[in-house]
């Protein structure tokens, strides 16, 4: 018998219309000194929500737009991975609100993880399971985040950093393109990378919305995303080259074998950090980090349709995905790029 096989069959994406650029936060803060921050982070602009708008609706666009690229009946999908860190609410999750809101079947099976920057690969690995043993044929994996709605205004770190956006990849059974998934955690770092209060362990009060400045200045409270960014490029320079070297390793594969490399999108600095620890061919790699900023879990899906438009992955072309960040999690795999149509009934 023929062991069934994951493929990715198509992306797309959904950006918000609000643009903040480099211009506008100099002009709002002179001292933050745009021009060297952005030789650090990477990013010329990102697009920010309304404060109407959520993960939710940027997820519900993209994957309105993947399914009628692909002429996919909403009766085909079985399955609905939702990747957010900014749901719409505590509960219910956002997976059953997208259930409903593209018209989906009552039979769908929903489930909402918040695996934040690794959370693509960690979505593959999971959907890529149930295509696998059986329990589903094509899985709606939608990764969205709005961190603008985290961050403190006065917090030039992720202010200047992280954009809003959302993905959705339709996973089915195929020849299957999707290898092992490696994965790795840390929960000993967790706190270099968290929003601290909010949660049930340290709920939102007048103390935790109090605003303190750091001694560079930066402004935020507990209820704000909280980077150390020093911390973090430390523990992605400690972890990551010798976990990807692993999977190398383990996969049979070189740089020379592969035609292109997609690292999460968190910064310049962190990227060139990889980049030269690693020894990869600067021209196979891919980033859109100028564009788009860092967009969480929907960084490598949005790179990866924006690379595909670009006309930088052909049918057929094997990309490495290597992904990490809060919690501290990580994860990567191989995927050979569709090159087929998606059968559906």
């Amino acid at each position: 018998m023929t062991m069934r096989k994951a493929s990715i069959a198509a992306i797309e994406y959904a950006l918000p219309a609000h643009e903040i650029t480099n211009d506008e936060l100099d002009r709002l803060h002179p001292e933050w000194r745009m021009r060297d921050v952005v030789r650090r982070t990477g990013v010329e602009s990102r697009r920010w929500c309304t404060l109407e708008e959520t993960a939710l609706d940027l997820g519900v666009t993209a994957a309105g737009q993947l399914l009628a690229r692909l002429a996919m009946p909403t009766r085909a999908i079985d399955s609905v991975l939702f990747c957010t860190q900014t749901p719409d609410f505590v509960m219910p999750p956002n997976a059953c609100l997208l259930q409903e809101r593209l018209g989906l079947s009552t039979s769908v099976a929903t489930l909402d993880f918040t695996h934040a920057c690794s959370g693509f690969v960690y979505g593959l690995y999971l959907g890529k399971s149930l295509i696998e043993s059986g329990a589903a044929e094509h899985v709606l994996l939608v990764t969205a985040e709005t961190y603008s709605k985290w961050i403190s205004p006065e917090d030039r770190g992720p202010a200047t950093l992280f954009g809003d956006g959302a993905a959705a990849t339709l996973l089915s059974a195929g020849a299957g393109d999707i290898s092992r998934v490696f994965l790795g955690t840390d929960g000993a770092a967790a706190g270099i990378f968290c929003v601290p209060a909010g949660g049930a362990r340290a709920p939102r009060s007048a103390a935790t919305a109090s605003i303190v400045a750091d001694r560079h200045g930066n402004a935020r409270s507990a209820d704000h995303l909280l980077m150390e960014g020093a911390a973090v490029l430390a523990f992605v320079q400690r972890a990551i080259p010798p976990f990807v070297e692993q999977m190398l390793l383990a996969l049979g594969e070189t740089w020379e074998s592969i035609d292109l490399v997609v690292f999460h999108q968190a910064s310049k600095v962190t990227l060139d950090a990889l980049v030269a620890r690693l020894r990869v061919p600067r021209e196979k790699v891919f980033t859109n980090l100028a564009r788009v900023g860092n967009t969480v879990s929907a960084s490598i899906p949005i790179a990866l349709r924006d690379a595909e438009q670009q006309g930088r992955i052909a049918p057929g072309a094997r990309v490495l995905l290597v992904a990490f960040g809060v919690g501290m999690s990580w994860a990567g795999c191989l995927v050979t790029w569709p090159g087929r149509s998606v059968r559906h009934a």
